[in-house]
């Protein structure tokens, strides 16, 4: 196993010693509003499944998984991830990364955005061999990190794969009759749904629950609950008509 295993006579650098960027640019203008159109509509199911607020979601952080020279090169950074059952806050500091040999409790899944022709995120090149150095991301989630589920999602071909770890290898899912894609031990389905967001109008990667509805955001919540206040009052306003229709005065029937 290559990722990096504690001993008695070597201190490990955890998350505050290890560099928390590559200096690398955001590829694309949709990246960000991506990942925080997934946090945003995943957070309500998130703090029902843990009331106690142990869980941590990643946004291009990186998770280091092997101890190299330089150190950026034992790490991926993915476009988003979520980790159950882990303190938001280590030690009472911000995250830098996610350190594996620190944390041991490996993300439930992983999602990267394609910007380029979706190689790099499909690379199930091995360590073993060669200079060791060259280490493709789906040998990485699959063979050293584990991580339950690996989404690849492609804004330009409006598409999402999704692998499930199952005996200690990825097998492609299937989606389903709504051409979503389970994600079990959330209680959630991932797809794709076409709308607007933050001014883009783009085939979006969103999450909807188990039978099918679909996970709002911030501003889709208030949407609705203006909706269903305007609805209610429209609903009270036509009640009190009546009622003044009947020679009552809805105000004194209070």
């Amino acid at each position: 196993m290559a990722i990096a295993q504690s001993h008695p006579t070597l201190s490990l650098p955890d998350h505050t010693q290890l560099p928390e960027t590559d200096g690398t640019f955001v590829k694309n203008f949709q990246e960000h509003p991506q990942s925080l159109l997934l946090t945003d509509s995943i957070r309500p199911i998130l703090d029902t499944l843990h009331p106690d607020g142990q869980y941590a979601i990643g946004q291009d952080c990186g998770i280091y998984w092997r101890l190299t020279e330089p150190p950026e090169r034992g790490a991926e950074a993915p476009d988003w991830f979520y980790v159950p059952n882990v303190p938001p806050l280590l030690d009472g500091k911000r995250r830098r990364s996610y350190v594996m040999w620190q944390e041991i409790v490996a993300p439930l899944i992983v999602i990267e955005f394609v910007s380029g022709n979706g190689s790099e995120e499909r690379d199930s090149t091995s360590p073993f061999g060669g200079d060791g150095l060259k280490v493709g991301k789906f040998w990485v989630y699959e063979q050293a990190i584990r991580v339950p589920f690996y989404a690849i999602y492609e804004v330009d071909k409006a598409s999402v794969e999704v692998y499930e770890l199952i005996a200690n290898h990825y097998q492609r899912c299937n989606p389903n009759e709504r051409g979503h894609f389970s994600i079990t031990p959330m209680g959630v389905e991932l797809g794709i749904w076409q709308g607007q967001y933050i001014n883009q109008s783009l085939p979006w990667l969103r999450w909807w629950d188990s039978d099918g509805n679909l996970l709002l955001n911030g501003d889709e919540r208030a949407e609705q609950e203006k909706q269903r206040a305007e609805q209610e009052k429209q609903r009270a306003d036509r009640l009190a008509n009546r009622l003044r229709a009947l020679g009552l005065n809805p105000d004194e029937m209070q």
